[in-house]
């Protein structure tokens, strides 16, 4: 027999190779399992290519390394057939494992097929060297080989298939498992290698008519491993791709989330908001009509709310309307829905079988809300009204049962708060007004329906007057005057208290300079300001450019800002009064002795005088405490050095008192009612004739 022997280097490059293909293999194998149908297919056939070419490699590889005494080649076309058959197994391994199981039955089986064709792949690349005898092959190491073979094909479909998903340090333990499938494929092809025998005198055909193994060693190292390489490469390239896009849909998931919730939740209660309470309330409806039954929707709306976000600040009122909030979900049942609608309006969804049924869990809510508060260092109170409006006696359409809900609610305020009423007929007319007065309001400027009274002030010592307050009156043409108290609230609530206020101020400017043409340069003109109004940052410029299209002096001008108003933010307010100080302007504090002022905040005002609320006049005669309160009143304003002015005068006896106790300014019906001002001038004469020094 001839004596053979190898090339170290290249059985060294035939294990790396081995190595190198076994781990694309399973690579692959996770591609195929990760990628869609269509995808898929694509790695099954690249796949099949790369893992053919590298098995194929590793055993070419290991031949060329084999060297005889005698001239060696390979005869192209049946080299060509066992890098077919390579492919084909590959193809059918990779296949196998792409299914979702793999039962041991077909295992076996899959083993065995592929192992054959291994071992058809390797005697056929002998056969290639076309050696004249032929092989000799020793039966025992031949099975040998191919049951190595048929082993290492089932270990190596068994750990793919088991590592084809990519689960944390997958691709460690895809290393690990190609360098066993790589071990089990070198020994299998060293020992079809100890197998083959070479008789002396043997002929290698192909080494004439073949190819040589100089020139061809190297494109075959070079050709597999660029092979590998890129597929390789490939392969994580995409699933790194595939993370990323992955990684990138999850972040879009969580943002639509987000999305939905913010447009569906209430960002400070986390309740429902709107958009979604008319959805369910349409659903409800729905289910409602299908199966023949009723519901109840309720409306609810915080007693004394904002006495306590004005006064303490909305930072304070926040925290209240989560706490209500809270107490609210807790009160009600699972499938019953609590919404906000914003401010300190709610709405519950309540399932019932009767109408009844809603009493005893309005009963229940009024009881909870009604639990005092204890929001940082304050112990907090407020009360809820609410209107019950039930399906379909009350409406069958998402917007009449809110409407008589809320006029419902609407009728519980008026009946004395923290109470509730169920919807009767007769209460819609209340709320139909309400909306047809909104409605005119807006109007109300463009048709040109506002006119100002004035109300005369008088010095308290001599009873000359000083000046008027500026009041609005609305002239309906319909509804004939409406009162202050019917219009300023729905103004404040819609926000057209902004225009209506600058209308009054711009009209109050314009007929004070007529009354400083006709020689009362003395008189000064008082104006109310809104809360909405104040806190507006353009009120400075707006007094000022009023001031001056009108000609007017501004220290003829005073603006009138309740108590709560100017102490409701306390630095902002002092930012906004002293600009206002600072160009001339008078600043009179309204209602002076209702609201929560600290002293220390008032002599920090740059206010010239305080108003005294009328309800503490309307008091004096009655010996209750409010003479008392007065008399503090004004003992503090003389203080801080600040006129004191009392409003609401309607007896000689409050005058004679008020003027003792040192109040410098008196105004209310007594000395004259509030006037247009074609009268308000020839009063203002007749006043002056019975002066004393007139």
């Amino acid at each position: 027999m001839l004596a053979a022997h190898y090339e170290s280097l290249l059985v060294l490059i035939s294990i790396t190779v081995a190595v190198l293909a076994s781990y694309t293999a399973l690579d692959m194998a996770g591609r195929i399992n990760s990628s869609q149908q269509k995808s898929g297919s694509w790695w099954l056939a690249g796949g099949a290519l790369a893992m053919g070419i590298g098995i194929w490699s590793m055993h070419f590889i290991g031949m060329l390394a084999f060297r005889l005494p005698i001239a060696l080649g390979y005869d192209l076309g049946i080299t060509f057939l066992s890098l077919l058959i390579a492919i084909t197994a590959s193809g059918f391994a990779l296949w196998r494992i792409s299914q979702p199981t793999l039962p041991l039955k077909q295992l076996s089986v899959s083993a065995v097929l592929m192992g054959i064709a291994i071992a058809a792949m390797h005697y056929t690349g002998m056969a290639a060297m076309r050696m004249t005898p032929g092989i000799q092959y020793d039966p025992l190491l031949f099975a040998t080989s191919v049951v190595i073979a048929i082993a290492a094909s089932g270990a190596a479909l068994w750990i793919a298939f088991m590592l084809r998903k990519n689960t944390p340090n997958v691709r460690l333990a895809r290393a690990g498992a190609a360098l066993v499938m790589g071990a089990a494929i070198v020994g299998m092809h060293y020992t079809g290698m100890a197998a083959a025998n070479f008789p002396e005198g043997s002929i290698c055909r192909a080494a004439v008519e073949g190819v040589g193994p100089g020139w061809l060693t190297i494109v075959v190292c070079i050709v597999t491993l660029a092979v590998l390489t890129i597929a390789l490469l490939t392969s994580v390239l995409d699933a790194r791709l595939e993370s990323e896009t992955a990684k990138l849909a999850q972040s879009l998931a969580v943002a639509n989330k987000e999305l939905s919730q913010q447009a569906l939740q209430d960002n400070l209660t986390k309740l429902p908001n709107r958009t979604l309470l008319e959805d369910r309330l349409e659903q409800t409806i729905n289910k409602a009509c299908r199966t023949n039954t009723r519901f109840a929707l309720m409306f609810l709306d915080l007693d004394g709310f904002k006495a306590i976000n004005d006064s303490l600040g909305h930072h304070v009122g926040d925290l209240l309307l989560v706490d209500v909030a809270h107490r609210l979900k807790n009160a009600l049942r699972a499938q019953d829905t609590v919404a906000r609608l914003g401010g300190d309006e709610f709405v519950i969804l309540l399932e019932v079988k009767d109408p009844e049924d809603a009493a005893p869990i309005a009963d229940k809510i009024v009881r909870i809300i009604g639990l005092p508060y204890h929001i940082n260092e304050y112990k907090l109170s407020v009360s809820t009204s609410i209107g019950i409006a039930i399906y379909p006696d009350d409406g069958k359409t998402r917007h009449d049962l809110l409407v008589n809900a809320d006029a419902a609610m609407y009728h519980t305020k008026a009946a004395g708060r923290n109470g509730y009423h169920f919807f009767e007929a007769s209460m819609n007319t209340n709320a139909h007004n309400q909306l047809e007065l909104m409605q005119d309001l807006r109007l109300a400027l463009e048709r040109r329906e506002f006119r100002l009274h004035y109300q005369p002030k008088f010095t308290a010592a001599d009873g000359s007057m000083t000046g008027a307050e500026a009041l609005i009156r609305w002239h309906h043409p319909k509804r004939g005057m409406v009162a202050p108290d019917n219009f300023i609230p729905v103004a404040e609530k819609t926000g057209l208290i902004i225009p209506i206020g600058e209308w009054v101020l711009d009209e109050a400017c314009r007929q004070m300079r007529e009354w400083h043409d006709a020689g009362n340069q003395q008189w000064k003109i008082a104006v109310n300001l809104s809360a909405l109004q104040f806190n507006s940052e353009h009120l400075p410029a707006m007094v000022q450019s009023t001031l001056a299209r009108h000609r007017l002096p501004p220290e003829s001008l005073i603006l009138e800002v309740t108590e709560s108003t100017a102490m409701h933010d306390v630095e902002a307010s002092l930012l906004t009064l002293n600009i206002l100080a600072e160009s001339g302007v008078n600043i009179s504090i309204d209602d002076f002795g209702t609201g929560y002022s600290s002293l220390l905040h008032l002599k920090r005002m740059p206010a010239c005088e305080l108003k005294i609320d009328r309800g503490f006049i309307n008091e004096l005669e009655r010996g209750s405490d409010d003479a008392a309160i007065v008399t503090a009143i004004v003992a503090l304003g003389q203080s801080l050095n600040l006129r004191i002015v009392a409003e609401g005068v309607e007896t000689e006896k409050q005058k004679d008192f008020l003027t003792a106790l040192g109040c410098n300014d008196l105004q209310g019906y007594l000395m004259g009612r509030p006037m247009p001002p074609e009268q308000f001038l020839a009063a203002a004469l007749a006043v002056k004739a019975v002066s004393p020094g007139a």
